[in-house]
């Protein structure tokens, strides 16, 4: 702005030096500041204060430098619509104060320079204002791309995090519900022989160093890639798991079919019979547990139990919570209800032999 009043004061003294028209240098001065008045408004009434700027710039070359800094103000601000009458308004004030004023030049070079500069002031603030708008989409673009891949980060975090609860349950939940139901019979059960003991014992020590070895595998879930574990348990495995119930005093029968199962659908196969054991061990200690799956259009699994003794109380229900997520993944569906004489746990997964 003090700018634009220093080019008013010289454009004035330099037309009354000339002396050619004989306009006072006060009137000159005068229409210059009304002109570098109107400057702001050309942000709230753009095309009002151009045209003003224009038509003031037919009556003294002291409006000049506020008349053309307001097309390039106009052109930067506003779309071609509003700025390109401006801008005419413009060349069409300098032109008629070319016919009644004296300019320096001739008519015909004073119109080529009149309309050459405002025509280069317009192709620059419009240039300047396409390339604000491409900025400002390129930095929308770039702040929803990271906002977009934040969210991605998280959702990722948080699928992470259910995995490693669903695998540290499914894992540690059966190793530890062993260790305390065992536990429990060598503190409670008196009239064991020294045979029974140390079974029991062997027990509680074998599922302890399986639970540590399971913690590493969790641990390392946690640390590596997929790809450095150990092979995820499948069908082939739960002969070996009703073995270690067995081993820890239960009485389980186990059916199987002889197919072999993808990895994913083997491993919810072998997840929803260790809940079901688990879930018998806690709550229904010493009940039989009839496992069995069977193999037709779809891979159905059954876990039942009868009624048992006294249990460990009340469970935080988020093992079945867990196990529906995993089956549901597969396409899947999981029942859980009490029967007349225990309870039944039953998945039912989709399988294409």
């Amino acid at each position: 702005m003090a700018l634009l009043a220093g080019m008013v004061v010289l454009t004035s003294l330099a037309a009354w030096a000339a002396r050619v028209d004989g306009m006072p240098v006060a009137l000159d001065l005068a229409l210059g500041a009304l002109a570098v008045a109107l400057l702001p408004a050309l942000r709230t009434r753009p095309l009002l204060a151009g045209l003003l700027l224009g038509a003031l710039a037919a009556l003294s070359p002291a409006v000049t430098p506020a008349a053309t800094a307001g097309t390039y103000v106009v052109a930067r601000r506003e779309r071609l619509g509003v700025a390109v009458p401006v801008a005419v308004a413009g060349i069409v004030g300098h032109a008629v104060q070319a016919l009644w004023r004296s300019v320096g030049l001739p008519l015909g070079w004073w119109l080529l320079c009149d309309v050459a500069v405002h025509a280069a002031l317009l192709g620059w603030g419009a240039y300047g204002r396409t390339r604000d708008e491409l900025i400002d989409a390129w930095r929308a673009r770039a702040r929803a791309a990271e906002h977009d891949q934040a969210r991605r980060v998280e959702e990722a975090r948080s699928a992470e995090r259910t995995r490693i609860a669903r695998e540290m349950h499914d894992t540690l939940a059966h190793r530890l519900t062993l260790l305390a139901t065992t536990a429990g019979a060598l503190e409670y059960r008196t009239d064991l022989s020294p045979e029974q003991v140390s079974a029991a014992a062997g027990v509680v020590r074998a599922n302890a160093g399986e639970a540590l070895e399971e913690l590493r595998t969790v641990v390392g879930l946690l640390r590596q890639g997929p790809a450095e574990l150990r092979p995820v348990p499948g069908l082939a495995d739960l002969t070996s798991l009703v073995e270690q119930e067995r081993a820890a005093g239960s009485v389980v029968s186990l059916e199987l079919p002889d197919v072999d199962l993808p990895a994913a659908l083997g491993l919810a196969v072998y997840r929803t019979c260790q809940e079901g054991l688990t879930n018998a061990r806690r709550h229904a200690p010493g009940a039989r547990v009839d496992v069995q799956v069977a193999v037709d259009d779809r891979v159905r699994v059954r876990v039942v139990n009868g009624p048992g003794g006294r249990g460990l109380g009340a469970g935080t229900g988020t093992g079945l919570v867990g196990l529906s997520e995993r089956v549901e993944l597969l396409g899947g569906t999981v029942r859980a209800q009490p029967r007349d004489d225990g309870f039944e746990l039953e998945a039912s997964l989709p399988w294409e032999p």
